[in-house]
């Protein structure tokens, strides 16, 4: 209920309560701005061009109850955008190099990071918003603009696709400890 007077009145032009939004949903858009960026400055400049982005477009929002997923929206479009500007992909030495730093990662997250990062963009996208955001399917339809089932596939296809990825990796980490026998 407070969010949602938050929301109305931002949509008046309260910079302050938008700003209050923005502090509720700070971690939830960082986290999801780091697994498409892959490094924190880079997902801190997507979060700052999507706060800037909704601040501006904060009128359009149709129905105030779906403001996680409209900010959401506009996000993942900012960090396409940030990343096909940047023109370059995110060697995965840096992203290991900054996982390492943070103790509160293990060797299994960071090949899970990794593994999230070689998935197709669609399947991406699915799995990131239902398991790192908690959507439901009918909002991730909404954000990705595609119908439920649709949805369900590509969390199907991309969870079949990380088994894959995660299995070489596996094989791969023990080719190398074991000296490649």
């Amino acid at each position: 209920m407070y969010r949602l007077k938050l929301i109305k009145k931002a949509k008046s032009g309260d910079t302050e309560a938008f700003e209050e939004l923005l502090m509720l949903y700070s971690a939830q858009l960082y986290r999801t701005a780091y697994l498409y960026a892959g490094n924190h400055e880079d997902a801190l400049d997507i979060v700052q061009e999507t706060s800037y982005k909704a601040y501006i477009a904060i009128k359009t929002l149709k129905k105030n109850k779906y403001f996680s997923t409209w900010i959401t929206k506009i996000l993942i479009n900012s960090a396409y955008e940030y990343i096909k500007k940047r023109k370059r992909d995110i060697p995965i030495e840096n992203v290991e190099q900054l996982l390492k730093k943070q103790e509160e990662f293990n060797i299994e997250q960071i090949d899970l990071f990794r593994a999230i990062n070689e998935l197709r963009e669609t399947y991406r996208n699915a799995i990131i918003l239902f398991y790192f955001h908690d959507l439901p399917i009918k909002e991730i339809a909404s954000i990705m603009d595609i119908p439920e089932n649709t949805v369900k596939t590509y969390l199907h296809r991309g969870k079949e696709q990380l088994k894959t990825i995660l299995k070489g990796a596996e094989y791969d980490e023990r080719k190398i400890i074991t000296g490649g026998l």
